[in-house]
């Protein structure tokens, strides 16, 4: 088992923990990786995109002109596809774009970005974060001691509301629960900014 340090919300280290090495320290499968995060971006699609098809678009009801003897081509509508203000052929409508990954690989993937963060020394453990208020500036001066000023995801172990609220306006963070962590965020952050106990959590569910 790997070990890394423990630090508070001043950057001090505090203590040492070890990482389970079947959560935190395998070899990361890119492959499986990369279906999760299309997974995950497929299904935050809303897919409402919608055109409106010849018999959607108002007017066209008479025939233009008679079938035969004009030297024209024969017409139905005014609103067929190939005339100006006709309906669209073949075009989009609403549709979901959601599909499901086989557990394993989400599984795969998941223990994957989390040994990532690790090997590229991108995770940082801290013992607790906690404020008496809702004060943005407390979060911004947590970052800064932790190096972590860039796009960063802060995983607590329960919701705490002035937490949350209190890194809401910081741009380039995200506050997430460690049961509802997925692997887009982990992947899409510089920094990865773990509780101690969001790490126990994701060992007793992982492990």
């Amino acid at each position: 088992m790997s070990k890394i340090n423990v630090v508070d919300m001043a950057g001090k280290v505090v203590s040492e923990i070890e990482l389970n090495d079947a959560v935190f320290g395998i070899e990361p499968n890119k492959t499986a990786m990369h279906s999760a995060v299309v997974n995950y971006l497929a299904n935050q699609r809303q897919g409402t995109q919608s055109t409106l098809t010849r018999t959607e678009v108002s007017g066209g009801g008479r025939k233009p002109w008679r079938q035969k003897g004009t030297g024209h081509a024969r017409q139905g509508s005014t609103r067929a596809p190939q005339w100006r203000h006709g309906g669209v052929a073949l075009g989009p409508k609403p549709r979901s774009y959601r599909f499901t990954l086989n557990k394993k690989v989400k599984r795969l993937a998941m223990l994957s970005a989390l040994s990532s963060k690790v090997s590229e020394n991108e995770m940082v453990v801290v013992d607790a974060i906690k404020t008496d208020e809702f004060k943005t500036k407390t979060m911004v001066a947590m970052l800064k001691a932790l190096g972590a000023e860039k796009k960063t995801l802060i995983v607590l172990d329960s919701v705490d509301s002035k937490v949350i609220k209190s890194a809401a306006n910081i741009q380039g963070v995200k506050t997430t629960q460690a049961n509802t962590l997925n692997v887009y965020d982990i992947l899409n952050c510089d920094k990865f900014v773990i509780v101690k106990g969001a790490v126990e959590k994701l060992e007793e569910v992982y492990a």
